[in-house]
This record gives C-alpha cells, sequence and structure tokens, in this order.
C-alpha cells in the first residue's frame, strides 16, 4: 500500500534543501536556517549521511568554549550538472557538481552543423569532455540557443544560422545521447538567471540580448517570467521608430550590419562598426538608427513591466555602451522615472552556460527532494526507512 510521507521525512527534505543550497556549513547553522531542533537536525544529518548525500568537510576552528563543529558538505559522488551556451559563434559547457562548484569548463568556436542531430552529438562530446573529472553521475543539463523555446524541448525562431534547430530534435537527440535529463531554454533567459543568481537583491527586471537575433527576458519578483506561448518575447518584431525596420533589423548583428550596408559601410563584419575608427556620415546615421532602436526598445519595457533594472548583453554590447549616455537623455526627456540601464559584464561562452548551471540545480535538487519523499511512498512498510533512488 502507499504511505504517505511523515513530519520525520518532511524535515529530513527541509534539511536536505538547506544543505544543497548552502554546503558546507556547520549543524548550528543549519539548526539555524531550517527552524528545526538540535535533535531533529542531528538524525536528519545522520540518515542523510547514510543515504549518501551528506559528508564531513573540514572542521569550524572557532576560538573559545565548547568543541568545534564539523563542516556538512554534498560530496562528489551526489553528482553534477551542465550547463550549455550554444551560441551561432561561441559554445561554453561548465559541469558543476550538485553545489554549483565548477568541475571544469570548455569554450571553443560553435562548429558548422546542418541538422540537429549532428548537433547533438557535438555537443554531446563536449559534456562528456567537461564532465570528465566529475565523480557523480549526471543529473541535468540545460542548454541555452540563440532563440525562443516553449516547454524545454521545442526552439522557434532561432537564430538565421542556426535555422536547422528550429523544432524538438535537438533536446530529443541530446537526451538519448547523454542519458539524463535535458532541457532547453533561451539565452535571453540563462543570461539573466546568471545575473539574479548572482545578486539575489534583483527583483524586478528586463534583460536584451542583442547578438546574433535580437532575444529578451524578465522577472517579476526574482523569478523568471515564462509566457503560454512562443510570441512571449518576440519583441524584435515590434517597430524600431526607424522607417521600415523592426527592432530585429537593427538590434541583431546580422540587422545591423545589413542595414550598415545600405548606408554605403563597406563592412566585413558588424565588429568593424567600433573597432575601426570611423567619423563618417554612414556610421553616423547607424549609430542614430541603432540609438533609436534602443530607446523604442527601452520605452516599450518600461511603460509595459515597469522594471528596477534593465540589462544589456551580447555581441553588440560594445555598441550599447558608446550610446548608453544619449539613451539616457533621450529616455529622461520622455519618461517621468528611467530605470538602472546598463550593460552586463560577461564572459563569452560562460556567463551564459552559468545561467543554465543556476537552472540545472534548481531541477536537480527539486528532483532529489522528490526523490526522497518518494522512497517512503514506495516502502512496503512504514518502519522501513528505504534511501532515494536517484
Amino acid at each position: 500500500m502507499t504511505i504517505n510521507p511523515t513530519t520525520r521525512d518532511y524535515n529530513k527534505a527541509s534539511v536536505l534543501d538547506v544543505v544543497l543550497a548552502q554546503a558546507p556549513l556547520t549543524r548550528n547553522k543549519l539548526i539555524e536556517l531550517t527552524g528545526l531542533s538540535k535533535a531533529t537536525v542531528s538524525r536528519a544529518v545522520e540518515e542523510l549521511r547514510a543515504d549518501g548525500f551528506v559528508v564531513d568537510r573540514g572542521v569550524d576552528a572557532i576560538a573559545g568554549r565548547g568543541r568545534p563543529s564539523t563542516y556538512l558538505d554534498v560530496p562528489g559522488t551526489t553528482g553534477h550538472v551542465v550547463g550549455v551556451s550554444f551560441g551561432a559563434q561561441t559554445t561554453g559547457v561548465l559541469a558543476t557538481d550538485l553545489r554549483g562548484r565548477e568541475i571544469q569548463h570548455v569554450i571553443v568556436p560553435t562548429a558548422s552543423h546542418d541538422d540537429a542531430g549532428k548537433a547533438a552529438a557535438w555537443l554531446a562530446g563536449l559534456i562528456a569532455g567537461a564532465s570528465q573529472p566529475a565523480e557523480g553521475p549526471l543529473r541535468q543539463v540545460v542548454v541555452a540557443v540563440p532563440g525562443r523555446v516553449r516547454d524545454g524541448a521545442e526552439i522557434f525562431g532561432p537564430a538565421e544560422s542556426m535555422a536547422y534547430l528550429a523544432g524538438s530534435g535537438l533536446q530529443r537527440a541530446l537526451a538519448d545521447l547523454v542519458g539524463a535529463p535535458v532541457l532547453l531554454d533561451s539565452d535571453a533567459n540563462a543570461s539573466l538567471l546568471g545575473i539574479l543568481a548572482d545578486d539575489v537583491t534583483i527583483r524586478n527586471a528586463a534583460l536584451f540580448s542583442v547578438s546574433s537575433m535580437l532575444s529578451f527576458a524578465c522577472c517579476t519578483d526574482h523569478e523568471l517570467a515564462r509566457g503560454s506561448t512562443p510570441s512571449f518575447g518576440d519583441v524584435g518584431v515590434l517597430f524600431s521608430g526607424v522607417p521600415g525596420k523592426p527592432l530585429e533589423g537593427l538590434l541583431s548583428t546580422g540587422g545591423l550590419l545589413a542595414f550598415a550596408r545600405e548606408q554605403g559601410l563597406g563592412l566585413g563584419r558588424v565588429d568593424d562598426l567600433w573597432t575601426e575608427t570611423r567619423h563618417d556620415e554612414g556610421r553616423a546615421a547607424v549609430v542614430e538608427a541603432f540609438t533609436t532602436a534602443l530607446v523604442t526598445a527601452v520605452t516599450v519595457v518600461v511603460v509595459t513591466l515597469d522594471p528596477e533594472s534593465i540589462f544589456f548583453v551580447g555581441r553588440l554590447s560594445t555598441l550599447v555602451e558608446e550610446v548608453l549616455p544619449e539613451v539616457r537623455r533621450r529616455l529622461e526627456e520622455r519618461l517621468p522615472a528611467v530605470p538602472r540601464i546598463a550593460v552586463a559584464t560577461q564572459v563569452l561562452g560562460l556567463s551564459t552556460a552559468r545561467g543554465a548551471v543556476h537552472s540545472c540545480l534548481t531541477l536537480a535538487q527539486a528532483r532529489l527532494r522528490e526523490a526522497l519523499l518518494d522512497a517512503r511512498r514506495q516502502a512496503p512498510r512504514a518502519e522501513q526507512q528505504p534511501a532515494p533512488a536517484f
């Protein structure tokens, strides 16, 4: 028969939650954070130690009377997760333990592919390489892609150079190859998750990823907002304020490069806009259009979402920094209040992967908690204390 988890089981799950989120920590700190009694915490720790989820790690050498406290930690054998930033130009893969501590990372130029299966095989190889030093099994993979994603599996409107990713083929193929749960997310969501993980004080914010494509993410009360349809976040279709140009046509690398060439600039790549010294009318026209598009995009977000902060990331961030003072000046003329606007500092290929890892950890830790409680539900007798099958 089915046996419901007891108060003791939920206490044990609460202790596990705190250990996964805060380790290494002492028992005294664990008692403080859980609000449970010393006896309850001690019993839960010993059960978790028997399950292989907790180990001793060093001693808290505090001056004064009393016995030193032993630090509790999560062993590497519990498992690891992998976050992937699968960009049009650069791919970053980051493996961490279940506490988010780096095991190894890899940053490489994105290989050219023509179908999702080949891309999945290439990513699986990178994941295996980054995971090689890990002690425990792979628990979760999250792949951030330049496109909108529905239900963690289906990609809509990917960057033009990665059109082969449209659909759910990548997610299915990669999950089969790595033998672990795989979820997809947009690069904008992963970038914002990374920022939220670093700064817990951020409540309401928005982020524009201005790179191979324009993508958007936002959060309310420190939680990512996710729409019910693939249209959510597709701000690139909105009018930019420049005749004949949507936001995607000016706030993506391909769109801006095409516009620059329309103005007579013979650029080999979009980076030439800021790496080469130019003071001609053509560049001035491009910068003016780009500035107008930024003002339009920020205005739309401010009047609809009222964020406290707006961040920009991506390949066009250098140009954003150049025009940001003028953007702020124009916004102050038209809006009663202007939020903080900043270009987020990022490591190419790694920062977005860190955001993907943050998503991995949330999923893996929730699954571990559920496995612990399910062990009780599946036990044939109430007195048994089976180890979670995770």
